[in-house]
């Protein structure tokens, strides 16, 4: 930090199990990148090129170096994998993340219907050739999975080894833990963590009022993702009680009264 400032709440420090920022990349080009890895590197801990931007990204290994040159583990939107299994692609697949020196994937199901032992099958297969990340959450927003579902998904799904589960919500924030209109589907979450341990769990949460929820229900070292990288700076001091929306939630944790 930049300065002294007393009554912060602590950050895990990196490479950290809790309080993980993963920053959706939807198409930086390379001088975005090193401007943006400048001013938020080391506030990020993980970069997803969303869906299957990668397919079209021009100089995407020299993209992938400077993320990696910087220590950000960084990883294809989990639509990729979806878009190889529905073609029967899945050792072009797994030839694909050899090609590009990938050490983390992830396996989603959030656009096709996958039977969900398959699924897990995937999952298996791949924890010994990467860092595996599910996902579990539907991008159509029509379908309702009850709480208990997720929880079930979510077991099956790290017990098949997946090092965290993603909470889908799309890049949007109006799917899967959230309503049309953004706002948090609290039941589903608050149930959700009667049963999988909040560091196992990566919540999608786009929009600053849904980041604002996460940091207030788990504290500072929640897991967000699919975070703009413009906001990660903003979300960081939004962890720390820097900003307006939680100055005063951490201070009482201090016995400071405003």
């Amino acid at each position: 930090m930049n300065y002294t400032l007393k009554y912060v709440p602590e950050r895990e420090a990196k490479p950290r199990e809790r309080g993980i920022t993963m920053v959706m990349d939807k198409g930086l080009s390379i001088n975005e990148v090193e401007n943006f890895l400048s001013v938020s590197g080391t506030h990020t801990d993980l970069v997803k090129l969303g869906w299957a931007t990668s397919f079209v990204t021009p100089n995407l290994q020299d993209k992938l170096r400077i993320y990696r040159d910087a220590g950000i583990p960084v990883y294809f939107g989990g639509t990729l994998f979806e878009a190889f299994i529905i073609r029967g692609q899945f050792d072009d697949y797994r030839k694909m993340l050899d090609k590009y020196d990938m050490q983390y994937a992830e396996v989603s199901d959030g656009s096709i219907t996958i039977d969900h032992k398959l699924k897990c099958e995937y999952i298996k297969q791949l924890k010994s050739q990467v860092t595996v990340i599910s996902e579990v959450g539907s991008k159509d927003d029509t379908v309702i999975i009850p709480p208990y579902k997720w929880i079930e998904l979510m077991q099956a799904e790290k017990d098949a080894g997946a090092w965290k589960v993603i909470a889908e919500a799309r890049e949007s924030g109006n799917v899967g833990l959230f309503r049309g209109n953004g706002e948090v589907r609290s039941g589903l979450v608050e149930e959700i963590l009667t049963k999988i341990p909040q560091e196992n769990i990566i919540w999608e949460a786009p929009q600053k009022a849904q980041q604002v929820w996460f940091v207030k229900l788990l504290g500072t070292n929640v897991n967000l993702g699919n975070i703009a990288p413009a906001e990660v700076i903003p979300l960081e001091t939004v962890r720390l009680g820097l900003r307006g929306d939680t100055f005063n939630h951490f201070l009482k944790d201090f016995d400071i009264v405003v």
